[in-house]
């Protein structure tokens, strides 16, 4: 159920005082989200732009928190991230990456200070503590702390609140807020590193299916989107659920990590062309880029031309949501910065009015409040250029 603008700006007022304390296929043809057919209950139906609370309300509270899950819901947004990634016993739990040094107390726990070590994830070497080297229960005995605490500094005051949740216990909590608020509370679920789990053993897709089947978010008109940068795993989980699916994009001279393990040349850039996207149309609805696809910055970090991405994605019948955007300096093209100090706000609204301009169908935020307010203010009646 879609909340009205007024309401929604009603929520939000009170939202950022409180924030301030503290498949099928998809018939090609649709143009943007705001021009779809409605009335299915399915994405479609979602607010446009959509706005999907990155890692929660990352931007405030220690990321992949249930802390993080229910302020981003709180703020009012339309959607929100999960990342998952495995214990040794199998379990799905949620974090951005398997290493979890720097978003966990890990360090402080001596009983487990012979786990750190160095392990090559996707190519990289990575040192650290990771997932699938413990049960659930021992990582049940940890907290978890803000990722980048030179720049929210303040978010560290939550340091220890929190355990790491598991996929589980989120769909249970997304369940529980739907019955509470009367209509459903979406999901955004990421696989991450697919390939390398099931290389030891640990696939992500099924277990995901499995749960996703348990509780009734296995269909076309599930509120809940499945991605992943690895288009196989896409494609594994659309011979597995319904959900809507999208393939996630990262710079353009880059391969998924499943194409480098298969020797597939084709890079980022040859999938943001048409043929590119056509193909991706046959087993996702959507594509995740880095908005560097779409608006490319320059050495200085200021924004370019925009690219025909929008248009051509649409032409296939692909919706779009982009990552991230966050409201510190230090992430915000120069363009919109303010001052010199990286860990300060800069001109959010106007970077989020010019992505909004695009076309897009929906944006990742950090700050899904203000992510909210600039969506509202675009949506009366504004027309994206770029359509």
């Amino acid at each position: 159920m879609t909340q009205g603008g007024a309401a929604r700006r009603t929520v939000l007022g009170a939202a950022v005082l409180a924030a301030g304390t503290g498949i099928t296929a998809l018939a090609a043809g649709t143009a943007t989200a705001s021009e779809a057919g409605h009335g299915d209950g399915g994405y479609r139906d979602l607010p446009y732009p959509t706005v999907i609370g990155h890692r929660g309300a990352s931007g405030y509270r220690p990321e992949h928190t249930l802390g993080s899950y229910q302020l981003a819901l709180d703020l009012g947004a339309d959607v929100i991230e999960q990342d998952l990634v495995p214990t040794r016993d199998g379990h799905l739990v949620c974090r951005h990456e398997n290493e979890i040094g720097g978003t966990t107390d890990v360090a402080d726990h001596p009983e487990f200070a012979s786990r750190r070590t160095t392990k090559s994830v996707d190519g990289v070497l990575v040192t650290g503590w990771f997932t699938e080297d413990f049960t659930l229960a021992e990582l049940k005995t940890l907290r978890a702390k803000e990722r980048i605490p030179a720049v929210r500094q303040r978010n560290t005051l939550y340091d220890g609140q929190w355990a790491v949740p598991t996929f589980e216990e989120v769909l249970r909590w997304a369940n529980r807020e739907s019955r509470r608020r009367d209509r459903q509370v979406w999901l955004h679920v990421e696989t991450k590193h697919p390939s390398y789990f099931r290389a030891l053993g640990l696939g992500l897709e099924e277990p995901l299916a499995e749960l996703l089947r348990r509780y009734g978010r296995d269909r076309r008109d599930s509120a809940l989107f499945l991605q992943s940068f690895e288009p196989s795993s896409i494609q594994r989980l659309s011979r597995l659920v319904s959900a809507p699916r999208v393939v996630l994009l990262s710079a353009a001279g880059t391969r998924p990590w499943d194409f480098e393990q298969a020797k597939d040349p084709r890079t980022v850039a040859d999938l943001v062309k048409p043929e590119g996207l056509r193909w991706i149309a046959g087993f996702a609805q959507g594509i995740g880029p880095t908005m560097d696809l779409i608006l490319p910055r320059d050495a200085a970090g200021k924004l370019g031309a925009p690219t025909t991405l929008v248009k051509d994605a649409h032409a296939h019948g692909l919706v779009l949501h982009p990552y991230t955007a966050r409201n510190e300096n230090s992430f915000l093209p120069a363009d919109f910065r303010k001052g010199t100090d990286p860990a300060a706000y800069g001109d959010a609204f106007g970077a989020f009015r010019t992505y909004f301009e695009q076309g897009i169908d929906g944006i990742f935020t950090d700050n899904p409040d203000t992510g909210l307010l600039a969506a509202e203010a675009f949506r009366p009646g504004r027309r994206p250029v770029n359509s």
